[in-house]
């Protein structure tokens, strides 16, 4: 399976925004981004004119970076997007939000889409009963998730309890922190990506080309 294993802190600095992919360390004076804004590289300090392209490119690297997903997987989603009915941005943003590490993540059960993605890799996760060990499965309204038993022992989900435990569960999530299980109340809106500045309309020109 193909992933990123470099540097997370590179990409920050490149796309020149904060896409906490780190977690907690991204609010803290840890963070590399904080200490060291400018692009990675030898040549990253000198000021460069972006072209439109460029600018649409950076803003689908953004995306893919924010989600951890690679070309491949990302074309694939812009593509059922552009033939659902809808907005074909508000359909992509609604498609990456529904992947399970997503969730798990806006559930508090990681402290970012990183962490979420290796625990569900090591099957820690079940999908109405059953485990499910698949980052980029699109859950479906009223499916639950679910911590294994085994993992509900595990020191680390005391301390992924304890740092993202607070964190406010988005109005289409249900969560009981008592069971540490939830589920998707309905589809995640445009709306309920505001936390995250994408702006998609530049990827679905940058892809419509």
């Amino acid at each position: 399976m193909a992933r990123y294993t470099d540097a997370s802190c590179r990409l920050c600095r490149r796309e020149g925004t904060k896409l906490f992919i780190k977690g907690q360390r991204c609010h803290t004076d840890k963070c590399a981004f904080s200490r060291r804004q400018s692009s990675p590289g030898q040549h990253g300090q000198q000021r460069k004119k972006v072209s439109e392209y460029g600018i649409q490119l950076r803003e689908k690297q953004k995306a893919k970076r924010i989600y951890g997903v690679l070309e491949r997987q990302f074309r694939k989603y812009f593509d059922i997007a552009a033939n659902k009915k809808g907005i074909t941005g508000d359909n992509l943003l609604q498609l990456l939000e529904i992947r399970l590490d997503n969730v798990v993540f806006r559930l508090g059960l990681a402290t970012s889409r990183k962490e979420a993605r290796q625990l569900v890799r090591h099957g820690h996760f079940n999908i109405n009963g059953k485990k499910v060990n698949i980052p980029s499965y699109l859950v479906r309204v009223n499916e639950e998730i679910s911590v294994t038993d085994k993992f509900k022992k595990s020191t680390k989900l005391e301390l992924i309890d304890s740092i993202a435990g607070g964190r406010v569960v988005p109005e289409w999530l249900d969560y009981s922190q008592d069971t540490y299980s939830g589920r998707i109340v309905a589809l995640p809106t445009r709306e309920d990506s505001n936390d995250i500045e994408i702006k998609d309309h530049l990827i679905v020109e940058l892809y419509s080309k």
